[in-house]
């Protein structure tokens, strides 16, 4: 069947999703009120539950449990980030166990817009390398979850996140910051099908379907969106495994890219990609035709070892290789257009976005006030960069700004007809040294 349009709202019982009321319009005891903990929750005060829905075994098993557990109403949520998975079956998985309130939201656009190229322009890397594809889609998912239980009247929204993992922080973070009294249920950390052979029987027991697939162990676990794919567990769970070329989907190897170089011309508007060789796109489609030309060229596959907010390492493989070729042809521009004090500061302030972001903290004060400072930055990245890809490789080969502050005159090793004096720099050197030869003369040279 057809993918569902942008901005399509399913519901199976004709809900309309009016926007949502604001926070401010809240009664302020609201905001007063205690977090409610799973371990404190009143099963008897949950009358409708909004679950964060993908139609596969693990979710289908917990909406069939949070009836089962909280005699709930169960409203089933799914958003099409670009996973590139057909929605249509979650649907109709969902009307088969008999859900009265379906939403299926194509939030491909907004994901990119608001989410995806904010945090680009902060050029944000979690530990040096991670691009924050899977953290930068929870808090969108949170928001949703959150405006739909407002729209149909639930009292408490649900996640298929393990209590291992960063995601429940996330989504978690993301509820509770819109929506202070929202009730959360997390079943992992509740139920006792702690074993996927457990899952599998209770799932049987209900006559849930159980594809063939899942009653082998799987070789890892993934995740995917518009922006990256990530594999991580069980085959991956040894960090001296080299990742089977087999389980890339986004990318060819860079040993199978062509022999000859894809060049690409990507302008920018205030920090954000608007065109691809001179065809303006919207910004789900731009990524999406990034993705293509990373792919096809090698690029953006990273295997690494990460530091989980709740405390352990874990090893993930990621395919990113539009954001990659992104990210390289941003910083070119920022090169060009930013001061040497607007950039260096953002390099400094960059691991905390990135760490924010990955931590699920996308809704604090803190992120806003530092994706304020960072917009401002990006008032004069405006220009064209050339990027060739070849082979695993994005390499910058050239970039232009009507904004750029390259002066060739004062730069140029030729004659700069007076541009610069060189005899000045004797003073600037002569009052960095001072402090240095203060130093020197006082504690003696450090030979």
């Amino acid at each position: 069947m057809a993918r569902p349009v942008f901005g399509q709202r399913q519901s199976m019982a004709g809900v309309s999703l009016a926007p949502a009321r604001s926070m401010a319009a809240r009664p302020q005891r609201a905001a007063r009120r205690a977090v409610t903990t799973q371990a404190k929750l009143n099963k008897s005060k949950i009358n409708k539950v909004v679950l964060a829905y993908s139609g596969g075994l693990d979710t289908s098993v917990i909406l069939q449990w949070l009836k089962e557990t909280y005699d709930c109403e169960v409203v089933t949520f799914t958003a099409d980030l670009g996973q590139g998975e057909e929605l249509e079956p979650a649907r109709q998985k969902a009307e088969a166990a008999g859900v009265k309130e379906i939403f299926i939201d194509d939030l491909r656009e907004e994901f990119v817009r608001d989410y995806v190229f904010p945090m680009f322009r902060a050029n944000a890397l979690y530990e040096g390398t991670y691009l924050l594809g899977t953290s930068i889609a929870r808090p969108l998912i949170a928001k949703r979850q959150i405006e739909i239980a407002r729209a149909v009247g639930a009292d408490a929204v649900s996640h298929g996140a393990t209590g291992k993992g960063n995601d429940q922080v996330r989504f978690e973070l993301g509820y509770l910051g819109l929506q202070p009294d929202i009730n959360v249920i997390a079943p992992w950390r509740e139920w006792d099908l702690n074993s996927r052979s457990k899952l599998i029987e209770y799932a049987e027991s209900r006559g849930i379907a159980v594809p063939q697939g899942k009653r082998n162990e799987p070789p890892f676990s993934m995740d995917a969106n518009l922006l990256h794919i990530s594999y991580e567990g069980n085959a991956l769970e040894d960090p001296w495994q080299e990742p089977s070329e087999s389980m890339f989907t986004r990318s060819v190897s860079p040993e199978q890219a062509p022999n000859t170089p894809t060049y690409v011309e990507i302008d920018f508007e205030k920090g954000d990609p608007v065109a691809i060789d001179g065809v303006r796109l919207s910004p789900a489609t731009l990524l999406a035709r990034l993705n293509q030309l990373g792919g096809d060229n090698g690029i953006g596959r990273v295997d690494i070892v990460e530091s989980r907010f709740v405390g352990m390492k874990s090893r993930g493989v990621y395919e990113t290789p539009g954001g990659t070729v992104l990210l390289t042809a941003r910083r070119a521009l920022e090169s060009l257009c930013l001061d040497r004090g607007e950039a260096h500061l953002k390099d400094e302030l960059m691991p905390k976005y990135a760490e924010l972001v990955y931590n699920g903290f996308w809704f604090s004060p803190e992120r806003a006030a530092l994706q304020a400072l960072v917009d401002e930055t990006q008032k004069h990245a405006t220009g064209t960069v050339r990027v060739k890809l070849y082979k695993g490789n994005v390499v910058v080969v050239g970039r232009k700004s009507p904004f750029s502050l390259f002066d060739q005159r004062v730069a140029s090793f030729e004659d700069d007809e007076g541009a610069y004096d060189q005899r000045d720099a004797a003073g600037f050197i002569a009052l960095q040294a001072l402090r240095l030869r203060t130093l020197a003369s006082q504690r003696g040279s450090p030979l």
